[in-house]
């Protein structure tokens, strides 16, 4: 990664995810790059919506102290059914598992946002939500689709833009809120 001049930029994407930085130049931004380092949490206690927010702030208030000058953009996304998250797999059979589960099923993509510029103290936090409806998938239907899928870098085991309508039967709300689904970014 390259080092950043926070004078030289205005944005600061806190994120190394590929996926939210096509979104931000596909919107006609101009932004650098910095991957948070923050470790994200999973409080039981917190709902998805309040989860996905207090990561989204610990990124970008992690990138924020470096560049206090710049506007710094973080966020993260989760699969949730219900107050079940889905993250990332650990491996294909976990990938497989989740889904099945979630097979024939409406669950919910979350993600928190925030936007911060510490220098002048301001930020906005704020969470989107987009459901998405999966089509009844057998066993062998899901095993094609893993293979050929990279599931492990995936919260819930699949992205819409790879091969979703294998499994995608339906989605309300923002499509590129379901694109930026990723557990890590």
């Amino acid at each position: 990664m390259p080092n950043v001049n926070a004078a030289q930029y205005e944005l600061i994407l806190a994120s190394a995810s590929p996926r939210r930085a096509q979104i931000l130049r596909e919107a006609g931004f101009t932004f650098q790059v910095v991957s948070s380092q923050a470790v994200e949490i999973h409080p039981e206690h917190l709902t998805p919506h309040e989860v996905c927010q207090v990561n989204a702030y610990r990124k970008a208030r992690a990138v924020a102290k470096k560049y206090p000058d710049a506007l710094v953009l973080g966020a993260d996304t989760i699969v949730c059914l219900g107050l079940k998250v889905f993250g990332k797999p650990e491996n294909p059979a976990e990938a497989h598992r989740m889904l099945s589960q979630l097979q024939g099923r409406t669950h919910e993509v979350v993600t928190g946002v925030c936007l911060i510029q510490l220098r002048n103290h301001q930020q906005k936090l704020f969470a989107e939500s987009t459901t998405v409806t999966f089509r009844k998938l057998h066993s062998e239907q899901i095993r094609r689709y893993l293979a050929k899928v990279n599931p492990l870098d995936k919260a819930g085991s699949y992205a819409i833009q790879e091969e979703g309508d294998l499994i995608v039967k339906q989605i309300r709300g923002s499509f590129s809120n379901v694109v930026g689904c990723r557990w890590n970014a």
